[in-house]
Formats: structure tokens, C-alpha cells, sequence
């Protein structure tokens, strides 16, 4: 397998074993709050990664799913490790399949998870596999899949970072933009608030000239929040979920608001923290609380994303295709990693549509030639 004929070739080779894995893989149903559910799947993977030629370890969790960590190629090398990045948690609470089983259909698959990210997982195994068989890991290679990610990464991001440290770069498994599957450079950064108000109750009928209305209060806070949405610095606030009062004749006492922010530039975070900090309320007899903050940083087109993305497309084209790069609103485990300066690219898994919806679909055309990507990008130079 030198060339990027053979390259695809033997990818062609092994699609019916990934079809048959993913299948098998969203089988699996595995919501990110069923801890018993995911490890079932970590299982799965970890038994794939040994029949892959890899090593594995799993990290035990108390509170989520275990951690994988997969290695591949030599143990010891001059040069710095690749990282692969990956979960397998999704959103789709158990019992989902039974009304969006996976299948084939119209030239795709579907079904829970399938394109976010267990398609993905499968085509990083199926490149490992074929790359270790040909003997053209030059390089060590580490495989993190958490159980956490859709939630925050909360418990796997140290580990995350951690490993992503002693690594020359990162590729992170996550969906391709779109249909026509760019990857992804660029990644707003993710901050999460909660504004509460505590008002003064009192009878609305009787006493009304007595309360302070906390849902009246969060009415005009969140008109001032929303203000600081800025869309040329790719800024925006949302206040996507709110609450308070008790009945409707009452003067609320208390109410809330839950806020998501992305920022594009992490020069941004501290602005729109001290923003949020210095809400004030207009009502003086009503006192506002906020708790919050970043949850993840931007990830920043840098110098050295951009040279992994060149060198990706330049091999794209090598097996004879156009590939885009693309920025996105929505945030992955790779703002992690490049916000630590690590060259990190992201959307390199399958390439569909609809994730988190019941709509959730892989192209299947694109398998081929896209894990036969991800395996030239491990593998590195020279290809033919």
C-alpha cells in the first residue's frame, strides 16, 4: 500500500466490515447520563482497538463513562505522537431505536449517533487497522474516545488535555461541514450563564403597588444581555431557557434565565464576562446573582491549523477530490486542544446531516474516499 490507489483500494476492501460496524456501533445506544450504557460501547471499541493491532487502556469514571485510550504504531519514536479524537456518547435517550433503527436507505446510513460520531470512530479504526497492516505507522498514534462530550467534556477534559500536550497534533473525528464534508479550521468558543432575579412577592390584586416583579426584572435583563450579541466579532447570546413566578396572581419573587454565548476570538471571553458581571438590576428592590462562564474557548484558525489543512487537501486531491475548510458556530473536544497551541483539525469523521435530530444520516459514497483521506493524513508522505 504504497500509492493512493492502493490506498483507496484497500478501503474499498474493508467498507462491508464498516457497515457492519457501525451498525453494530449505533446498536449500542449510549446517552451521555446512561454511564452503563456508554461503557458498553467503550467495550466494544476497546475489543476493535486490540483486533485493530493497538493497545488499550480505559480510565474508570465514578461520574460518566470510562475513557479509552487507544495506541498504535511504535512505542518509541523520535518524533512526537498524532492524537485522534473522538466520543461516544450521543443525545438520543435510550429507547430511541426503536423509532429510528439504523438502516441503509437512498444511499445512506441511519440512525442514533451515526453521524455524530460513530461513524467517524469506525472510519479512524478502519485507517488505523489498514495503516498498521501495511506497516505504515511511522509514527505512535493516540486514540482518546471520551464518554462526556455532549455534555461538556467535564470529566474528560483534563485527561484531554493532558495527552493532547505530548502530541504534535491533533485530528478530531467529529462530522465533516455539510454535505460537501469541509473540515473544519475554525470552532466559536462556548460559554454557558445563569441570571436569577429575586423580586418581592405580594398579591397582585391586593398589594400589587407592594412587589417587585423578578419576571419583569429578567424581562429587561435579558433585552440588555441580548444587546451584547455583536456579529461582526461573532458574538451572540441567547437566552434559551427561562423561569420564575409562581401563579399568576402573584408578584413573582424569583426568576431565571439560562444564556449561551459563542465567541469567536478568545480576546472576547473576558469582555462578555465582565458584561454579564456588571448587570445591574433597575429595579432597586430587586437583587440579581449570575454564575457561569467559559466552558469552551474558540478554537482559532492558526498558522499551524492551517498547514494541516493544506497538507490534507493536497492529499485529497491525490485520490481525487476537492476539499473545503469551513468555520463553524458549534464546539468540539479540538477547542480544547488548540486553544493549548496544539494544530488541531477538526470535522475529519463521516460526512452527512441531521445530527442530534431524527434525521441523523451518513452519505455512504463518502466513506470511502474519506477514511482513505484520514489514513493519508496518519500515515504522512510520500504518497504517489
Amino acid at each position: 500500500m504504497q500509492t493512493y490507489r492502493d490506498l483507496a483500494r484497500a478501503v474499498a476492501q474493508s467498507r462491508p466490515q464498516m457497515l457492519e460496524r457501525i451498525a453494530e456501533l449505533v446498536g449500542i445506544e449510549s446517552p451521555t447520563e446512561d454511564w452503563t450504557a456508554v461503557n458498553r460501547c467503550v467495550a466494544l471499541v476497546e475489543e476493535w482497538i486490540k483486533t485493530g493491532g493497538g493497545e488499550s487502556r480505559r480510565k474508570r469514571q465514578r461520574s460518566a463513562g470510562d475513557l479509552l485510550i487507544g495506541r498504535f504504531g511504535p512505542a518509541r519514536a523520535k518524533t512526537k505522537p498524532l492524537m485522534l479524537l473522538g466520543h461516544l456518547d450521543t443525545v438520543f435517550p435510550l429507547g430511541t431505536l426503536k423509532k429510528m433503527p439504523f438502516r441503509l436507505r437512498g444511499g445512506r446510513a441511519w440512525g442514533p449517533g451515526v453521524l455524530d460520531m460513530k461513524g467517524g470512530v469506525v472510519m479512524a479504526l478502519t485507517a488505523l487497522q489498514l495503516l498498521a497492516e501495511a506497516g505504515r505507522l511511522s509514527r505512535p498514534v493516540i486514540f482518546l474516545l471520551n464518554s462526556d462530550e455532549e455534555t461538556g467534556s467535564q470529566h474528560s477534559r483534563a485527561l484531554t488535555e493532558s495527552l493532547a500536550k505530548k502530541c504534535a497534533s491533533v485530528f478530531v473525528l467529529e462530522p465533516a461541514q455539510g454535505l460537501a464534508g469541509a473540515y473544519k479550521t475554525a470552532r466559536k468558543g462556548v460559554a454557558n450563564y445563569r441570571l436569577q432575579v429575586h423580586g418581592v412577592a405580594a398579591h397582585s390584586g391586593v398589594d400589587f403597588a407592594h412587589g417587585h416583579s423578578a419576571v419583569r426584572e429578567l424581562a429587561r435583563q435579558i433585552e440588555t444581555a441580548s444587546a451584547f450579541t455583536d456579529p461582526a466579532r461573532g458574538i451572540t447570546v441567547n437566552a434559551g431557557v427561562i423561569g420564575g413566578g409562581t401563579r399568576s396572581n402573584v408578584v413573582a419573587a424569583e426568576a431565571w434565565a439560562d444564556f449561551d454565548v459563542r465567541i469567536a476570538k478568545a480576546v472576547d471571553a473576558q469582555r462578555v464576562d465582565r458584561r454579564f458581571r456588571s448587570l445591574r438590576a433597575l429595579d432597586r428592590r430587586c437583587t440579581l446573582e449570575v454564575e457561569g462562564g467559559l466552558n469552551r474557548p474558540p478554537m482559532e484558525r492558526t498558522s499551524g491549523t492551517a498547514a494541516l489543512f493544506h497538507h490534507a487537501a493536497t492529499m485529497a486531491a491525490g485520490l481525487g477530490f476537492h476539499l473545503q475548510e469551513a468555520a463553524t458556530g458549534g464546539g468540539s473536544d479540538g477547542n480544547f486542544t488548540s486553544a493549548l497551541g496544539i494544530p488541531t483539525l477538526d470535522g475529519m469523521g463521516a460526512v452527512g446531516e441531521g445530527a442530534h435530530s431524527n434525521g441523523e444520516s451518513i452519505l455512504l459514497e463518502a466513506l470511502v474516499p474519506r477514511t482513505a483521506l484520514l489514513a493519508a493524513v496518519i500515515g504522512g508522505l510520500p504518497w504517489q
